[in-house]
């Protein structure tokens, strides 16, 4: 079946840089840092400010760091595992339509694509060019572009992407704009990319309004811990988080990163609780790592 015909707009292009979902909604501190976003896969990446050329900028970024962030986010110390932890808590079926947000150069597929069977279906979107073209580069389908028609048009857009026996494409695309018709998607997720987003919380509850009742819902973030013994850990996950912003992150918050990422991560948390039932919520990586997940209610 096409991506046209499962409801994903068309174009050409290999782009993508992040947007995404979030983490757990229960807020985190130590430090005094928070605006981390985080694209795809490995939790640093971040946006603040001005959302036209925020996104411009953090686009750019990513895509001339695009080798050296695959490389964190796939060796990353411990990131296998959080990208396991996501993959069971989203728990799709087998024939699901599973949509990434922020998917970066696509370190989660494996996980969660190891979920789906023969008619399951995985499509990552992202914004940046560059980790997208290491993702197309690295699995077996090309990146597409959704068209401007169909990114709010009143068209049937779509990607013909799936070939049959296609396991999945990448789309250029905006988490906070998803290039996705309702009904076309039965899960949805988002790892390191709350953080991102001017606002994560409506971000979350678009994905829940594209999968729909039952449809599944599943974040993973990284925001400061609060973990007796841990906290010593949070002025240098502060680091971490500036380190990984785009320049100019910083200047244009008006704010420490790691503080507006905290309160980021803890509104797109809080969404999915209030959108989803059965949810799941836990604390990895000594309390700086958070997924949630539930059912659409």
């Amino acid at each position: 079946m096409s991506v046209a015909e499962r409801g994903f707009p068309s174009g050409g292009g290999d782009d993508g840089s992040r947007s995404g979902g979030g983490d757990d909604g229960s807020r985190s501190g130590g430090g005094d840092d928070g605006s981390r976003s985080g694209g795809g896969d490995d939790g640093s990446r971040s946006e603040g400010g001005n959302d036209g050329s925020r996104s411009a900028t953090a686009a750019d970024f990513y895509t001339r760091i695009a080798r050296g962030y695959d490389a964190l986010a796939r060796h990353g110390p411990g990131v296998d595992r959080l990208r396991r932890r996501l993959a069971d808590a989203l728990a799709p079926p087998s024939d699901a339509t599973v949509v990434e947000f922020g998917c970066g150069t696509g370190a989660n597929r494996p996980y969660l694509e190891a979920r789906l069977g023969d008619d399951g279906r995985y499509v990552g979107v992202d914004l940046s060019p560059g980790v997208l073209r290491v993702a197309r580069e690295r699995g077996r389908t090309r990146v597409d572009e959704p068209s401007e028609r169909d990114r709010g048009g009143d068209g049937d857009g779509g990607v013909d992407t799936f070939a049959a026996g296609d396991p999945g494409a990448f789309v250029r695309g905006d988490a906070t704009r998803p290039p996705v018709r309702p009904g076309a998607v039965d899960a949805c997720c988002g790892a390191f990319v709350s953080g991102m987003l001017p606002d994560p919380a409506a971000a979350v509850r678009a994905w829940a309004d594209l999968v729909g009742p039952g449809g599944r819902i599943a974040l993973l973030d990284l925001a400061r811990t609060t973990r007796p013994g841990w906290r010593a850990l949070n002025p240098l996950f502060r680091l971490f988080v500036r380190a990984g912003s785009p320049p100019g992150t910083a200047a244009s918050l008006a704010r420490s990163p790691a503080v507006v990422q905290d309160e980021r991560v803890v509104a797109a948390h809080r969404a999915l609780r209030e959108r989803c039932t059965d949810v799941r919520y836990e604390r990895a990586a000594g309390g700086f790592a958070r997924v949630s997940a539930g059912t659409v209610g």
